[in-house]
């Protein structure tokens, strides 16, 4: 979803509260001290953390990245306990006297994803003469990564260890083990981290960016969010809206869905972006061989994932690690050629080594990282309430499998632990506009699977300064990911705040719009991928 905590220096603190957990200390006055970095990861040129998450992007000069850390409070209700954020700048070379745009603040989305690889990738990847004028700066949000404490509630060699329970329940005792795998996990994080997980919240983590914001001296910053980071932007704005500068919002979280509702409008979308990726197949039959429509394509998946219910591929692949891989498609087309030759070869010809290589590749190293998903939990499981009775979920996905087949019950778990939290859902920030805001830009792929189109017309409508440029295609994170376009157009409103648009913004459909990546040829070239979860 991979960093280093730098050289950390400040006001001396307090000496830790007696009974306190580890990680948490008393709250002083602390300082920024920027160094080099201490670990050969932290702050990497890591890719995927910007989109597209499978493209391979050209090779910037490597900018130099210095870290820090800084300690916020725990409860900012009660700011006696701290914790600490890891921290990573890429400084720009203009003179802050002359040109200098100030700070741009970067996260990938998650909940739960470090942001520290992104930064030093945004720096890279910013036009030339607009790099030199923004410092950049990475953070890993509370419980992530570098910032300490980091939570990890299972090991996930254990809980992970493949092949898992199909997410589909074939019957009641099929179900009854996925609820325990979703109880145990709650229980776990309970267990280990009770006392940090009331604090666990998209709007501490927005006081924590302002924190960042004191920290470095600045007035104002501008900010750069994707995915689940346009909620975390749009919460920040809403807090503290004289202290934006520019605000990028690039895959927009529909603010109406936090976050159950939000969840179920996935199934419907990945589902659709699925069936893209069947239909794409099927008109390339005369390489895949796998029918010649989309209905023909897609009775062959679900009969693939049927047969590796009782004989998982090398022992490794069941349905739901067949689910995992799959699911980074509805992320990315760049990946298509790469998965459907997987499934071919599987189909056609019963040679796993393909599906094998794309789940090493796609899915594994997500299962591994636990702390993202602890965070994902942590977060949204306390933002917001969360049906606490399983039958309105069974309820609920059983409905909506019967038309969104792909994803609905893969989520349902995924969230499930949400069921059995420890904290109960608090009640979330009103997004709210202000006339201190600064114009907001909104990016958004139309057949956007994780964020769907709807929710960033809903975005748009509670800014009144927000300005839309929707991306035609379906790849989730568009900014900076060498869509000429987009990125002209990003540009120029992060050096003087230019907006598109007409001055009366349309009632139905985007204020702009931008041609997206042409659908990959079967011979694309894939990527790596290091990225995040939903």
């Amino acid at each position: 979803m991979k960093r280093v905590v730098g050289a950390v220096a400040g006001v001396a603190m307090l000496a830790v509260t007696v009974g306190a957990p580890q990680g948490a200390a008393a709250q002083g006055r602390d300082e920024l001290v920027w160094g080099p970095c201490d670990k050969p990861d932290k702050g990497a040129l890591v890719q995927n953390v910007l989109p597209n998450p499978t493209e391979k992007p050209a090779e910037p000069a490597s900018p130099t990245v210095e870290c820090a850390s800084l300690r916020v409070p725990l409860d900012y209700g009660d700011p006696y306990q701290t914790i600490s954020l890891a921290l990573n700048r890429v400084k720009g070379k203009a003179s802050r006297d002359h040109n200098h745009l100030g700070v741009l603040l970067v996260n990938p989305g998650g909940p739960g994803a470090s942001g520290l690889g992104l930064a030093k990738q945004v720096a890279a990847q910013l036009p030339a003469g607009l790099a030199d004028r923004f410092d950049v700066i990475g953070f890993d949000p509370r419980g992530v990564g570098d910032s300490e404490p980091a939570l990890r509630c299972v090991d996930p060699g254990k809980y992970y260890t493949p092949p898992r329970p199909d997410n589909v329940p074939g019957d009641a005792k099929e179900e009854a083990v996925l609820l325990g795998r979703a109880r145990q996990y709650a229980e776990a994080c309970e267990n280990r981290w009770g006392w940090m997980l009331p604090h666990l919240t998209t709007e501490n983590s927005a006081r924590d960016m302002d924190a960042i914001r004191e920290a470095l001296g600045e007035q104002k910053i501008s900010y750069l969010g994707y995915s689940y980071g346009t909620y975390l932007g749009a919460v920040y704005a809403s807090l503290f809206p004289d202290r934006v500068k520019r605000l990028v919002l690039d895959s927009v979280v529909d603010p109406a869905g936090v976050w159950y509702g939000a969840n179920l409008a996935q199934d419907v979308a990945f589902n659709r972006r699925h069936q893209d990726f069947l239909r794409w197949t099927a008109r390339h039959n005369d390489v895949y061989k796998l029918g010649g429509t989309g209905k023909a394509v897609s009775f062959a998946w679900y009969a693939m994932r049927e047969r590796l219910r009782t004989r998982p591929a090398g022992g490794v692949i069941g349905p739901s690690e067949l689910d995992d891989i799959y699911t980074v498609g509805g992320y990315s087309d760049l990946i298509w050629p790469q998965l459907a030759r997987a499934f071919s070869a599987y189909v056609k010809r019963g040679d796993t080594a393909p599906l094998l290589g794309a789940y090493r590749r796609y899915a594994e190293n997500d299962a591994k990282d636990e702390n993202g998903y602890a965070v994902y939990l942590g977060v949204q499981c306390r933002d917001v309430a969360w049906p606490r009775e399983w039958g309105r979920w069974r309820a609920d996905m059983s409905r909506l499998h019967a038309r969104a087949p792909f994803l609905t019950w893969p989520n349902a778990w995924y969230n499930a632990p949400c069921a059995f939290w420890p904290e109960k859902g608090g009640t979330p920030v009103r997004l709210r506009d202000n006339a201190k805001l600064p114009p907001i830009m909104l990016i958004q792929s139309e057949r956007d699977a994780a964020t769907p189109y709807p929710g960033a017309m809903r975005m748009r409508g509670l800014f009144g300064g927000a300005r839309l440029l929707a991306v035609t295609g379906g790849n989730h994170g568009v900014a900076l990911g060498g869509n000429h376009c987009v990125d002209r157009r990003l540009a120029a409103y992060l050096k003087d705040g230019t907006v598109f648009g007409q001055p009366v913004r349309p009632a139905q459909g985007p204020d702009a719009r931008c041609q997206g990546t042409p659908e990959p040829s079967v011979a694309a070239r894939v990527g790596t991928r290091t990225d995040q979860g939903r």
